[in-house]
């Protein structure tokens, strides 16, 4: 391994143990990404070969068919405590992005995690999201935490220096536990390289295109590519000048949007 991919390494299964010492129930999401199986596999490392919370997977309804497929598979062999969660009451409604992206999202995500981590009473959550991915996301700490009403003050964040991380003081429903957030896209996908990580088959082209970033599938399209392998998205990425989530859909992608969206609770 790389010094450079060692000490990200490093510091990110620091900030997942440090997680895990101060909070009392602790759980990580899952949307079955390059960037949250990495999360998951920092957690596998930080605690020798098992993940000792529940992984978390927010399911719309609306995900691809290989989404399905890699969730259960991996699950079962890395011995996952998964839990599902879905917002039915909006699902039997006919919620769906066809009819309004923003309400699908806060919806069938946001209160579909609300609603979970009010019956699990989860007090902090390992997310994957990561600075250079989205402008709004840069403005992320560590520890970032979700006042009672579950919504994010991107306005009023804690101060992290000398790399300390401490929960506040003062109430909030939880906190969201950030260890990648100095990974860019790049690093991930050498990492991937280098651990030999399973990847979800959505990620390689096929017919010239293929997944950047995943989502719904009625939000996501592929981009031109003829990366096949781990490699060759490795190689496709040193030279690339589009959007990593170029794929996605724009409404929601625009920063007014996505600062809404993630100021009431959005990953």
């Amino acid at each position: 391994m790389s010094s450079y991919l060692r000490e990200l390494e490093k510091k990110s299964i620091a900030i997942v143990r440090e997680a895990k010492a101060q909070f009392t129930n602790l759980a990580v999401l899952w949307s079955t990404g390059k960037d949250s199986t990495t999360s998951l596999w920092l957690c596998k490392k930080a605690f020798f070969g098992k993940i000792p919370f529940p992984v978390i997977h927010i399911d719309t309804g609306c995900k691809f068919p290989q989404i399905y497929e890699f969730r259960d598979r991996l699950a079962k062999e890395w011995d996952m405590n998964l839990i599902v969660a879905k917002n039915e009451e909006a699902l039997q409604r006919g919620v769906s992005p066809k009819r309004d992206r923003f309400e699908c999202c806060t919806l069938l995500k946001t209160e579909a995690l609300k609603n979970l981590i009010e019956r699990e009473k989860f007090d902090a959550l390992i997310l994957s999201i990561r600075r250079d991915e989205h402008g709004i996301r840069a403005k992320e700490r560590y520890y970032s935490p979700r006042n009672s009403e579950f919504q994010w003050d991107y306005k009023n964040q804690p101060a992290e220096m000398w790399d300390l991380y401490v929960k506040p003081s003062e109430d909030y429903s939880h906190m969201r536990v950030h260890p990648i957030l100095h990974w860019t896209e790049l690093n991930v996908w050498q990492y991937v390289m280098q651990e030999k990580l399973p990847i979800n088959p959505l990620y390689f082209a096929k017919n010239g295109k293929r997944y950047r970033s995943l989502g719904c599938q009625p939000c996501t399209v592929p981009i031109p590519s003829k990366a096949e392998t781990i490699e060759a998205i490795v190689r496709e990425l040193k030279t690339s000048k589009t959007p990593e989530r170029a794929g996605r859909a724009q409404d929601k992608e625009k920063a007014y949007m996505m600062q809404k969206l993630r100021s009431l609770g959005y990953m």
